[in-house]
């Protein structure tokens, strides 16, 4: 196992690797935050929580739709020339509701749907960039892992920086100083020899694009419940925490829930795994719904901050596994666009979720609320077995880390000395 951590190090030393991970997760901080920086501002300026919630709704919706567009445009015209012009239409559009205000409304809306829309794929494009930077599979598979542990130290560490902000200048402040750190972290990206250099590889012209791909398809719906289960236990950790301690309990719990996820996805990816990743990301989402179920039992704090963690513990695994899948069943000159739509996926079902956890909790309290959750996971689950042909099936391209193109998409699987790894 120490083996297995001394492969970030690793990755961690190769040329550019460093910079794009970082960049990465600066230059997303925007769109990791909107949601409390939006609800902060709109209650600074004295708009109500219906206000608050409708905007960052608002922001929500058009960061879903604007992801895989501009990862699309990626595709075509390369990332400097799209990540860097989104990433300033988005923190103009929000520099605009920082300074205008809530009045009028539609005027904050049309600026915040805006900054959400043109949020720049960062994410998608930095899964595109490991292939050329880390040469190897096995690297490639690590960071993957490693990215998605990112994710959870960026959804920790951004709320923190949010509320620094307010409490050290004003909830406006927060907006544009935010904003202009994603600006410098996609600037720091997209004039990265990697990115510079990056091209897809030939596309079919095709309206679909990465959708076409049965094996992409199925793998989407399958995460759209996983989001379910996510936004549906922010939303059941409400009245636990209201009977329990309040703010700070709830807190604990999501923090907790964090904390496994940043746990599991070091150690997933700190080893080598043997087999196709399909049937690995099955056991996977198994575990993570059956990890859920222990939350209906609503111990007291102590212990549900512990069965908090518990839950969180396959998350990162999950999706650092769905990732090499995305990258086997892309359609060539794709690969942008088809991590984008995962990230949209998750995004819209997270919503859903949280819309179907209110009036459940509503009607049945925290318990019902909890049971979401491990209900969403099995329902994951299913999809994966019914669509176990199309996943089975990758598009027949594999990861050719060092092609003339950069483009991971190549073969039917990477075949490694000691066996598939992820």
């Amino acid at each position: 196992m120490a083996a297995g951590f001394a492969g970030y190090l690793e990755i961690l030393r190769a040329r550019h690797a460093t910079r794009l991970l970082a960049g990465t997760l600066v230059g997303r901080l925007p769109n990791a935050t909107a949601a409390i920086a939006i609800v902060l501002f709109v209650r600074a300026e004295g708009g109500t929580y219906s206000l608050a919630g409708a905007l960052a709704a608002v922001y929500g919706v058009a960061n879903a739709v604007g992801q895989p567009v501009l990862g699309r445009l990626v595709d075509l015209h390369g990332q400097p020339r799209v990540q860097l012009p989104a990433a300033l239409a988005a923190a103009l559009a929000m520099t605009v509701f920082a300074l205008t205000g809530i009045e009028p409304p539609v005027l904050a809306g049309t600026a915040v749907a805006v900054a959400g829309l043109f949020a720049p794929p960062l994410e998608g494009g930095l899964r595109a960039l490991w292939p050329a930077v880390l040469r190897r599979d096995d690297q490639v598979h690590t960071a993957y892992a490693m990215d998605a542990v990112a994710q959870e130290i960026m959804f920790t560490v951004g709320p923190l920086l949010v509320t620094l902000c307010v409490s050290l200048w004003s909830a406006q402040a927060a907006l544009v100083v935010l904003n202009v750190l994603g600006v410098l972290g996609a600037l720091s990206v997209v004039c990265s020899p990697p990115s510079r250099a990056w091209r897809s590889a030939p596309r079919e012209a095709h309206w679909l694009g990465a959708l076409r791909s049965p094996g992409l398809l199925a793998l989407l719906g399958a995460f759209l419940f996983v989001g379910v289960a996510l936004g549906s236990i922010t939303v059941a950790a409400v009245p636990y925490a209201d009977e329990h301690g309040g703010d700070a309990v709830y807190g604990w719990l999501m923090a907790a829930l964090g904390l496994g996820a940043l746990v599991g996805g070091a150690v997933y990816g700190a080893r080598q795994w043997s087999g196709a990743p399909e049937r690995r990301l099955r056991v996977l989402v198994a575990l993570l719904a059956v990890c859920y179920l222990p939350l209906t039992l609503m111990p007291g704090v102590v212990a549900m901050v512990l069965l908090a963690a518990l839950s969180g513990v396959f998350l990162a695994p999950c999706i650092a596994c769905a990732f090499i899948i995305v990258d086997r069943h892309a359609p060539a000159g794709t690969v942008t666009e088809a991590f984008s739509w995962l990230v949209t996926t998750i995004t819209v079902g997270a919503s859903v979720g949280t819309g179907l956890a209110g009036p459940v909790v509503q009607t049945g309290g925290a318990l019902w609320g909890f049971a979401l959750p491990g209900a969403a996971g099995a329902v994951s689950l299913l999809v994966l077995l019914a669509t176990g042909r199309a996943l089975s099936a990758p598009v027949g391209r594999a990861v050719v880390a060092a092609s003339s193109e950069n483009d991971p998409n190549r073969a039917v699987e990477p075949r490694l000395s000691s066996g598939d790894r992820a």
